[in-house]
């Protein structure tokens, strides 16, 4: 496996990029399907700018992380100009060794008694 094919030299990912990827696990979305997406996920905790999410888009693209749909339009939204995005092979390994990653931290964090409500874990799962 070469280093652009291991989804941990990408790791680790920023929570913006983490959620533009998440957003894409379930189904192909449009961009402000992504913002709309991530803001109701996070309760409005995030939300995306839209230099932030497209500038994200272009890196996420030339990474291989995720591709534009090619001939996918919405007749329904009548706008034939959006453009739908999709995670790659290479984008949902990436974004599931991050939740891994982060889960690990939780499980840290919640051995240490710093996640209230949490289980006391003291190995990992």
């Amino acid at each position: 496996m070469t280093r652009d094919e291991d989804p941990q030299s990408l790791l680790p990912l920023s929570e913006s990029v983490f959620q533009i990827m998440l957003s894409l696990v379930d189904r192909d979305r449009h961009g402000y399907g992504i913002i709309k997406e991530v803001e109701a996920r996070t309760n409005g905790r995030i939300s995306l700018a839209p230099g932030t999410l497209y500038g994200a888009i272009k890196r996420l693209r030339n990474q291989r992380l995720i591709a534009e749909v090619e001939d996918r339009v919405d007749h329904e939204l009548g706008d034939e100009r959006r453009r739908y995005y999709t995670l790659t092979g290479l984008g949902q390994r990436v974004v599931g060794a991050e939740a891994v990653r982060v889960a690990d931290l939780a499980r840290q964090a919640a051995a240490k008694h710093l996640l209230p409500g949490w289980p006391q874990i003291t190995e990992r799962a």
